[in-house]
């Protein structure tokens, strides 16, 4: 192969957008290197992620559309972990795994093959049939190193792992050989047992989907860097046993998929930020998809209105739930110094406000990311997933300090939510996570050294593509 040709890279998320736009800022990094993307989704998501590439690549970014086959359980036009109710994701992936022959044909019909094709967790089918096409494959994953190395090496990958109770996941794991703080809560462990080790109507547990699609790819590729997960980068190609590669934070681009909040409710929240004084909004948000109980949500609120803080909260309704969310009085006691909105905002523009400062969030590793490149302190409050790891590990690198819990049930009260966040925005025993937070932001926002990740990662994929 010429060196300096450029590569066709195919790239293939799974169905979430908390997958499909750090892939989305992944090709939109390697075409402006000049570099060719086949980026494959669903029609939906497709139409949904145009608006975020720019002309100047667009004509390096071939979009290749593949329409899910019809699930009997799936609402029409469900095509997004977000278009479904999270009981219904299982019926996702076996849609998903109707693309086999469809991704095949692709694969046949390209008059130019992917030099390489990039898998998320989902698709364990797909490195046999790029095999049949002798196309290596690259497992990405948006979960931190942190989360990989709990979840332990190949063996491990499955349901007969050697943990199988939530007591056992609830300690830091023994192939970790440095101190660690890295474990689930037991609430978190059963979710985590029940989710992600336990077979659904796919016939596969994620567990499983991961571990296998792993297995088959050359190369693994995190959302991370060295800078911030030293230990665990260092740690993973010795638990795997093939080459680890990071390619950096993939901090967003400010762009906004589809959504049917107006500019005008932008400008409202902006316009409201705009007459707070700096560093005195607190910014509570959970993602597209994490969700508490109503419960919990009134808990949250009475926490924001004990904390005495101002705040803007994007609050989004626990699914089927029909009626008032929040506490009855809640909005008419806080409107002098609190939005709540259940709308999309522009979260870049937000975080990046000067009367924002401190972020109450799911510890999503996006929103971490996000976060982080504004010097933000976080309180976190993890619902589901990699949640779990990524608090214990922003808490123990010192920029965070999560809501107590019950460590049965995960439940919380109003106080724990006001004392973590006045710790954290106010209170002088916080004020070496600030320092921490502040410090760290400018890692985060170095986009010559997070470009410097993809650069590598190109060069791998170029020694390597023949091996």
């Amino acid at each position: 192969m010429d060196a300096e040709a450029p590569l066709h890279i195919a790239v293939f998320p799974w169905l979430a957008f908390g997958h499909m736009m750090p892939l989305l800022e992944l090709s939109k990094s390697l075409a402006k290197r000049g570099h060719h993307i086949s980026f494959i989704s669903t029609p939906r998501n497709i139409s949904r992620l145009l608006p975020q590439i720019p002309p100047s690549i667009s004509s390096l970014i071939h979009v290749i559309p593949l329409s899910l086959p019809k699930v009997h359980e799936l609402p029409e036009n469900a095509e997004a972990t977000s278009d479904v109710p999270p009981e219904k994701v299982q019926f996702l992936k076996l849609a998903l795994d109707g693309l086999q022959q469809p991704f095949a044909k692709f694969l046949s019909e390209s008059s130019k093959k992917p030099d390489w094709i990039i898998l998320d967790f989902a698709t364990p089918w797909a490195p046999p049939i790029a095999a049949e096409f002798s196309i290596p494959c690259i497992f990405f994953t948006v979960f931190t190193a942190s989360a990989l190395v709990y979840y332990g090496p190949e063996k491990e990958l499955s349901p007969d792992g050697s943990r199988k109770t939530p007591e056992q996941f609830s300690v830091p794991p023994s192939w970790i050989p440095f101190p660690s703080n890295l474990a689930y809560s037991l609430h978190g462990a059963r979710l985590l047992i029940n989710n992600v080790y336990t077979k659904n109507v796919s016939g596969l547990p994620d567990i499983c989907r991961f571990g296998a699609t792993l297995h088959g790819c050359k190369l693994v590729a995190p959302r991370a860097c060295m800078e911030i997960e030293p230990e665990c980068l260092t740690l993973l190609p010795e638990l795997y046993n093939k080459p680890v590669v990071p390619v950096g934070l993939l901090s967003p681009s400010n762009t906004k998929t589809s959504s049917t909040t107006t500019d005008h409710d932008h400008n409202l929240i902006l316009n409201w930020l705009d007459k707070q004084r700096p560093r005195s909004v607190v910014y509570v948000a959970f993602g597209s998809e994490a969700t508490l109980s109503i419960e919990l949500l009134h808990e949250l609120a009475l926490g924001l209105e004990m904390s005495e803080l101002h705040f803007l909260w994007v609050l989004r309704k626990p699914v089927g739930f029909v009626g008032e969310v929040l506490p009855e009085g809640f909005e008419e006691r806080t409107r002098e110094r609190g939005v709540v909105t259940m709308g999309w905002v522009p979260q870049l523009d937000v975080l990046g406000h000067l009367a924002v400062y401190g972020f109450l969030t799911h510890s999503g590793w996006s929103s971490v990311i996000e976060a982080l490149q504004f010097g933000h302190p976080l309180v976190l409050l993890p619902i589901f997933a990699d949640q779990d790891i990524n608090a214990r590990m922003v808490e123990g690198r010192g920029f965070g300090v999560g809501v107590k819990r019950n460590e049965e049930d995960g439940s919380f009260d109003g106080e724990a939510v006001a004392s973590a966040l006045r710790l954290v925005m106010v209170e002088d025993e916080g004020e070496e996570i600030r320092i921490k937070a502040k410090e760290l932001s400018v890692v985060f926002g170095d986009k010559e050294r997070q470009e410097q990740y993809v650069d590598d990662f190109v060069k791998h994929l170029r020694d390597h593509r023949d091996v």
